[in-house]
Order: structure tokens, then sequence, then C-alpha cells
């Protein structure tokens, strides 16, 4: 579990690598790194289990929105990873729970107790502190940076909850090969209009590889063998040790740093994230 967090903890490195060493767009990158994994998860499906790549028809619609979400969270994370910086992006992430818990509780009725509505506060409230406004100066570009900064937790949100509806019919590597793929299919639309990074240079090919390979599939694959050997709720919280990673590869790989204001938000959503477990 905690080598999968360090693999996530790497891919804000490997997208900002591969914007810097080519024109790519985030919605570009997006595409080609759910369209070479699902390639990947699809080729090992044939080959260990050809069988259970079946999908029966009641359940398209979730895999549909599984693969929406998907897309739209590698989009949207690429323009924070961009705009924000890896540390920042990674600890907007992890504000996912809370998003879990609100929806939870207003479609499927859960109780929000004192306990959970503080933590989903703090939570909330770190999200948007991590942002940095100060730093702005009111040039209007602080909405740029708060946009994918709530877009990032909100679509992960909806990834988890498709994907916990889907995994109840499926196993996790076919939930993942029909989630890649339609995320793919999504983004496939859009690519005429957007900046492709064609002809492919020798580092962009480099730092291209280690996102597909070390922080999806290698990451997936380790954070999947674990779950199956430990409860839910800890692989969750060590899970969260990508906060630590990302902020390391950020700092020593990429050199950014994050402000008071912004580390103040950053604990704020770490704490209100501990805390919803523990209530829940």
């Amino acid at each position: 579990m905690l080598v999968a967090a360090a693999c996530w903890g790497m891919s804000g490195v490997f997208v900002k690598m591969v914007s810097s060493s080519c024109e790519i767009s985030a919605i570009a990158l997006a595409f080609w790194r759910d369209t070479v994994t699902f390639v990947i998860f699809l080729a090992y499906g044939f080959i260990t289990a050809p069988r259970k790549l079946m999908l029966e028809k009641q359940y398209l619609p979730g895999m549909i929105g599984m693969g929406i979400s998907l897309g739209l969270f590698h989009t949207f994370y690429n323009l924070g990873i961009l705009i924000n910086g890896v540390a920042v992006t990674t600890i907007q992430q992890a504000s996912m729970p809370a998003i879990v818990s609100v929806v939870a509780w207003y479609f499927w009725k859960e109780h929000l107790g004192r306990g959970k509505i503080c933590a989903i506060f703090l939570t909330f409230a770190g999200t948007v502190l991590t942002v940095d406004f100060s730093s702005f100066g009111g040039t209007g570009r602080e909405w740029h940076s708060l946009i994918p900064g709530l877009s990032v937790p909100v679509f992960y949100a909806a990834w988890n909850l498709f994907g916990k509806k889907n995994r109840g019919h499926y196993d996790t590597h076919i939930v993942l090969t029909f989630a890649f793929g339609f995320a793919a299919l999504m983004l496939l639309f859009v690519q005429p209009f957007t900046t492709q990074p064609f002809p492919l240079k020798p580092d962009t090919l480099l730092w291209f590889a280690g996102l597909i390979g070390v922080s999806t599939v290698i990451a997936f694959l380790l954070y999947t063998f674990g779950l199956g050997r430990i409860p839910a709720s800890m692989a969750t919280i060590l899970a969260m040790s990508e906060i630590v990673f990302a902020g390391a590869c950020g700092y020593f790989f990429l050199g950014e740093a994050m402000s008071l204001l912004q580390l103040s938000g950053s604990a704020l959503v770490i704490i209100g994230v501990l805390y919803l477990f523990r209530t829940g």
C-alpha cells in the first residue's frame, strides 16, 4: 500500500516533466494516459481471463459513469499540477472522502453527525486555503486555480462512488479495464481540437512511460493487491501517505514550496479527513 502511494505521489512529477518536454494540453495528456493504460489492462485481461471481459447490459451505465469521471479527474488533475503544483493538487485530491460523505447523506440518507459535519467543514476550508489567494494580487487568476482545485476531489469522488458500485459485480482488474476504456473514449472526441505532443521526443517518451508504468499500472495493481489483504479503512488511511510522497517529490525534483497559508490549509485537510474516518 505504501509503495502504491509512493507511485501515485510521483505522478505529478511525471505530468510536469511531460508538459515541460513537449507542447501538450492537459486533456490530451489525460487521453493518452487513459488510452495506453486501457490497452495494457485489456491485453492483460485477454491473457489471464478473457471470459471475464464481457460487460452485462445492466452494468453499462455505471461503467460509463466511472469512465467519464475518471477522464475528467485526470484532465483536472493535470490542470491542477500545472497551475497549483504537485503537493497542493494532491492535498486537494485528498478531500475526496468529505465529498463522498456529503453525497451519501444527500442521496442515500446516511447519517451525518456533528463529528462528520465538523470534519467536512475542516476539509473543504483547507482545500480552499491551499489555493493561496494572497499570491495572486487580485488579478482574477485565483479562480483559474480554484476551479481545478475543487474539480479534482469532486471527480475523484465520483470515480470512487461509481467504482464502489461496480466492484460488487466484477473483479477490480475488469472494472479498471472498462473504466480506462470509457475514459479514453470520452476524451477521444475532443482530441482534434487540442494540442497534441507529436512528434514525440525521447525524453517525453521516458517521462510518459513513467506516468503510465509507475504511477498508473503498477500503482493500481499494488493498491488492489494490498486492498485484498488489509481492511479497506486501513488501506484508505495508508493511501493518504501519497500526500507526503507528493510533497517530497515536488520539493526535491521540481523545487516547489508551499506558503504558510497553504501549509495551514494542508493541515486542515489532513485533520479533517482523518477525523472523518474516525467518526465513520
